[in-house]
């Protein structure tokens, strides 16, 4: 049986990326990111609902946070989840902490506000979103085609 382990978010940086080099010479970064959720309770108020993301990146990713990201940057996040646990020194508790683990990452907002637009692999900042190249439709195609 097939699996799937992909997360996919859009939030805010809530605080400065952490970036440091491994043993072996590995930059990794990491930082946390929320997101948020608006709904209407039962009496009919708004109720917002933040939720906290550990997020964890490596070599080029964690270069790239660490010089365009800040707290308060917009990010759009993609990943799988890990979750990791240890034994804690004072009291021999097993704890746990689940990340995920970035292999795509974009850079939203202005350049005015320190968060460039940065796509994974590339060596400059830009100062629009990237767009998709557009969807075309052959010419022969038609809707009768389709299975659904």
């Amino acid at each position: 049986m097939k699996s799937v382990n992909r997360v996919i978010l859009l939030g805010s940086v809530g605080h400065d990326p952490e970036v440091k080099i491994t043993a072996s010479g590995v930059p990794v970064g990491r930082f946390s990111l929320a997101t948020n959720e608006r709904f209407t309770d039962k009496s009919g108020k708004f109720q917002d609902c933040t939720e906290w993301h550990n997020i964890v990146v490596w070599r080029r990713h964690a270069d790239i946070v660490g010089e365009f990201v800040s707290k308060g940057s917009q990010l759009y996040v993609e990943g799988k989840l890990q979750t990791i646990s240890w034994e804690d020194g004072q009291s021999a508790a097993k704890k746990y902490r689940t990340e995920v683990v970035a292999d795509d990452l974009v850079l939203l907002g202005s350049r005015e506000k320190g968060n460039g637009l940065q796509r994974p692999g590339s060596d400059r900042a830009e100062e629009s979103k990237p767009t998709d190249p557009p969807i075309t439709r052959a010419a022969d195609t038609s809707d009768d085609d389709l299975p659904f």
